[in-house]
């Protein structure tokens, strides 16, 4: 018997497409990365830190040797991964060698789904809202915990295995194999109804789904995930259905080592919406150009983004939580403290090029946010414009003679009549040009409109959008879209209108530092934003002190650029390609490799 990991390949037996499982026009991450195929000035949508050689191992056979050579394991996990599959492939090889099995699944000591509803329905809100409020239970607290930890190992079985999410609930003396799950695949499975929440005893509508993954599945998890940290062993990942990679956790931890010193980039996705253009189908290389549309780049969006590691082209993804409750100090120095293991800042893009203007909206106050929904922090956006067309504009901040009342009644009758509103009648429009910022601290009534490309620099949350007007439209499924005046109007802004708009809404930029042949800009954010943004413009070369701050960057000019931090790490990004120096990097240097002047916006906290 071969107890050494190697690669090989899973047997066929129990094959499943993966349109199957899920419902995505968007192409699943490759189990191994041969050729990236992408030069230094094309996007890169697979962006990984190399572990070196021998780290990553390919396959369900070499998982199963190394848990025969342990005879006794646990295998956790995340929400959404796909079990019955994960048993049947190892199984295949326990069969094949002759050994007994004891399979415990913890699913079959999660309280009934009627007392799971039960207990997490203060959480979800009333079942037609859109938000609910992060659940303050346990994930102990959903299983019949005694039952559970009365599951011993059958000494007379050769192996014995305690699967499922909260298998370490246990309590078993054995290495904890952890299988993670991104989490834009965890909503492809969720759309296509291959999954449940947490103790359901089935799959819902994927918008009561994401509500309950958002507000209880994930929040349990991530907080069991970050409990069980010091216990994990194996961090595989669970992505591809047929397949499967894994890593020892000791050398995980080295990668986050390396990344908490010197450069950081998550793994992008994209998505379609009803509002949705075409710059990101038509400048992004290496995803599905056949669909509708693009409306969203999870570009820095780190509740849902991953880290991607490569050894010998195999690749493993792992949540950007790990990053943060293993090297939080590293990665935000002086603002740890603070923040914790939230990373605070986001950065994503809007694509309404030649596509249709976003709904009428604003975001909740601290105080709303923290009173209702649970979030420790607020949406207070700005929008960078990185491309636009001559016409494009943004929506920002009411018209002098805004009065509050009619405006109510004219949006509720548009939504009961489904009349449209002469939204300029009550908002502004304002021209929109590359390199602008408009101001949207929470409260503010704002809208990109088409013809853009917005990066959109902002505290993390991402959700918490109350909608007033959505043009009448319907979603891609044919819906109409969710309005919510009443949520809106306790938190609108009445004051920001008229010439104050122009005056403190819309950045006034100026240069802050310069030299022969580079300038720092100072783009400067609304008094209620915690973080602040500048503008680096250089001919060849400018080099940055951090101060123990983590800076949030992005190329927003020019073709490429190559980043030496102060331990000596080198990468180069592409233009439009998002990327983070954390806190204990010290310093770095941005070489520009194009023709033309480079221009990176840096995001940082105040």
């Amino acid at each position: 018997m071969n107890t050494n990991p190697s690669p090989s390949n899973t047997p066929a037996l129990h094959k499943i497409t993966y349109e199957q499982i899920r419902r995505t026009s968007q192409f699943l991450m490759p189990v191994r990365l041969n050729n990236n195929n992408i030069t230094q000035d094309e996007y890169n949508v697979y962006p990984v830190r190399s572990l070196g050689g021998g780290k990553i191992f390919n396959g369900y056979h070499s998982l199963a040797q190394y848990i025969i050579r342990k005879k006794r394991v646990i295998i956790d996990g995340y929400a959404g991964v796909l079990w019955d599959i994960i048993k049947t492939s190892l199984n295949e090889y326990f069969i094949a060698d002759g050994l007994t099995v004891n399979w415990i699944e913890t699913t079959a000591y999660l309280k009934p789904a009627q007392v799971v509803e039960t207990l997490i329905e203060p959480f979800l809100g009333a079942p037609d809202a859109v938000w609910g409020t992060k659940c303050t239970l346990s994930l102990h607290d959903l299983y019949e915990l005694d039952k559970l930890t009365e599951q011993l190992p059958n000494e007379a079985a050769d192996l014995n295995i305690v699967m499922g999410p909260g298998a370490a609930l246990s309590g078993w003396d054995a290495p904890v194999i952890y299988i993670d799950l991104p989490k834009n695949e965890l909503q492809f499975r969720m759309r296509a109804g291959v999954i449940t929440n947490l103790g359901a005893n089935g799959a819902n509508e994927p918008f009561y789904m994401y509500k309950r993954f958002y507000f209880v599945d994930w929040v349990l998890l991530n907080n069991y995930k970050k409990q069980i940290l010091d216990k994990i062993a194996v961090i595989a990942d669970g992505q591809w259905a047929n397949d499967i990679n894994w890593m020892y956790k000791a050398d995980l931890t080295d990668g986050l080592n390396q990344l908490s010193q010197s450069v950081i980039r998550v793994r992008p996705w994209f998505e379609p919406g009803a509002w949705g253009g075409h710059w990101i189908r038509e400048h992004i290389k290496n995803i599905n150009k056949d669909v509708v549309n693009y409306a969203w780049s999870f570009e820095l969006i780190v509740p849902e983004n991953g880290l991607v590691f490569e050894s010998d082209g195999y690749l493993l993804e792992v949540s950007f939580d790990f990053l943060m409750f293993n090297n939080q100090q590293e990665v935000l120095g002086v603002h740890a403290q603070k923040f914790g293991d939230e990373f605070p800042i986001r950065f994503d893009f809007l694509d309404t090029y030649d596509g249709g203007n976003l709904s009428i909206q604003c975001h909740p106050s601290l105080k709303y946010i923290q009173d209702n929904f649970g979030e420790t922090i607020t949406q207070d956006e700005t929008y960078y414009i990185l491309d636009c067309k001559d016409e494009a504009e943004v929506y920002l901040g009411f018209q002098d003679n805004i009065q509050p009342e009619k405006f109510r009644s004219v949006l509720e009758t548009s939504q009961r009549e489904n009349k449209e509103v002469e939204i300029t009648n009550y908002v502004q429009a304002h021209a929109a040009k590359k390199h602008d910022l408009f101001l949207i601290p929470n409260g503010t009534v704002h809208s990109a409109g088409a013809n853009n490309l917005v990066l959109e620099i902002s505290a993390t949350p991402y959700i918490f959008t109350f909608k007033m007007y959505d043009w009448l439209r319907l979603d891609l499924d044919g819906n109409p879209r969710p309005i919510n005046i009443d949520h809106a109007f306790n938190n609108l802004n009445f004051d920001r209108k008229g010439e104050k708009v122009q005056a403190e809404l819309i950045s006034k930029q100026e240069v802050i530092q310069q030299g022969e042949d580079w300038q720092l800009v100072h783009v400067p954010t609304h008094q209620e934003h915690f973080y602040d943004v500048h503008r680096m413009e250089f001919d060849k070369e400018i080099t940055v002190e951090i101060h123990n701050q983590c800076h949030v960057m992005m190329l927003v000019e020019g073709s490429a650029i190559a980043i030496k931090t102060a331990n000596g790490t080198e990468q180069t990004f592409a233009y439009a390609e998002t990327f983070v120096v954390p806190a204990a990097a010290q310093s770095y240097t941005l070489t520009n490799l194009g023709k033309s002047r480079a221009k990176v916006i840096k995001a940082f906290l105040k």
